[in-house]
């Protein structure tokens, strides 16, 4: 990892990364991917990136991982949907090791640029207990009362990139993502988020003839998501900007799971019997990102309807599920 490269996207087996590493390579950049998995468990693999299997929570590997880098997209993490977040969070917290190693690395190694990936996990829980949730704010995040174990990493590492900043005059770029979805994801497994969850399950119904899904929580929790086209885009467009705050980056289209479902199922053409089961991780009640900031800084939010990349996406799950099944 000697040669020089434009940009380096940790966590580029990632489902995000992938995506990310598709499209600075149609920039004419060259890539840098690296990821902890294998190369046979990456989201994607590109040809014309430089892809390597390195642990970043180490910091020679992280000090490798961004040599002559002009710029470093960091969105490795331990992390998943709400399941896995709920039960693992000593694991979400040792992210933090690849996020403070990561940003030292890329400061010692003079990195024109880094973007960090924070999440809406860091937002105060006691604003989120209703469904018809108040749109949340970048300053809503303190006082500090973030999602235990993944927030509070994410959270952290924010201020880690923040001080960098004030201290060291090292341009750092934050983003809080608000469930990101689309094609060429984790679909299954159990790292899964609600979106490719429920394409999968209703992919199942309509393989299978069982037109009946269970549905973690009573459906009524409320939620927005943000299409991977709109991600991209805001991401570019937050590294290359001038303001250094945390800055939303998700859509304001409210819905609950229950419609979210609705959307899938009249995208399948089925409907299916729903049991709900109320023993499940099921996160905070409502939460929904104001778009005030980057509307202010950018003039710009993301606006892919859901139904649009659901279609786009239940198409592909379909896909992943019939072969599995075949």
């Amino acid at each position: 990892m000697s040669k020089q490269v434009d940009v380096v996207v940790a966590g580029g087996g990632g489902f995000i990364g992938g995506h990310l590493a598709a499209d600075l390579l149609s920039q004419g950049l060259t890539v840098r991917c690296v990821d902890i998995k294998p190369i046979h468990e990456w989201q994607q693999v590109h040809a014309g990136v430089e892809n390597v299997v390195a642990d970043l929570s180490l910091l020679e590997s992280a000090r490798a991982a961004v040599r002559n880098a002009r710029q470093v997209y960091m969105l490795a993490a331990d992390m998943g949907g709400m399941g896995f977040i709920e039960n693992h969070k000593a694991a979400c917290m040792m992210s933090v090791l690849t996020s403070t190693h990561m940003l030292k690395a890329a400061h010692e190694a003079g990195v024109e640029r880094y973007f960090y990936s924070s999440s809406a996990c860091v937002y105060a829980a006691g604003k989120q207990n209703d469904p018809k949730v108040t749109a949340l704010k970048e300053e809503d995040a303190y006082p500090a009362q973030p999602e235990d174990g993944y927030g509070w990493e994410k959270l952290f590492s924010e201020r880690m990139c923040r001080h960098f900043e004030e201290d060291y005059g090292f341009t750092c770029r934050v983003a809080r993502y608000h469930n990101v979805y689309g094609p060429a994801g984790t679909w299954n497994g159990g790292r899964e988020k609600a979106p490719a969850a429920v394409c999968r399950k209703i992919a199942e119904a309509v393989i299978s003839g069982e037109h009946r899904i269970d549905i973690w929580g009573d459906g009524r929790q409320t939620r927005s998501f943000m299409y991977i086209d709109d991600c991209l885009h805001g991401t570019r467009m937050l590294m290359n900007g001038t303001s250094s705050v945390p800055v939303n980056l998700g859509s304001s289209e409210l819905v609950t799971i229950n419609q979210l479902v609705d959307i899938v199922e009249e995208i399948a053409g089925i409907r299916c019997e729903r049991a709900y089961r109320l023993d499940a991780p099921q996160g905070v009640r409502g939460r929904n990102s104001d778009n005030g900031l980057i509307r202010e800084l950018y003039g710009w939010e993301p606006s892919i309807p859901l139904a649009d990349g659901l279609e786009k996406t239940y198409a592909w799950v379909f896909d992943q599920v019939k072969r599995a099944r075949s």
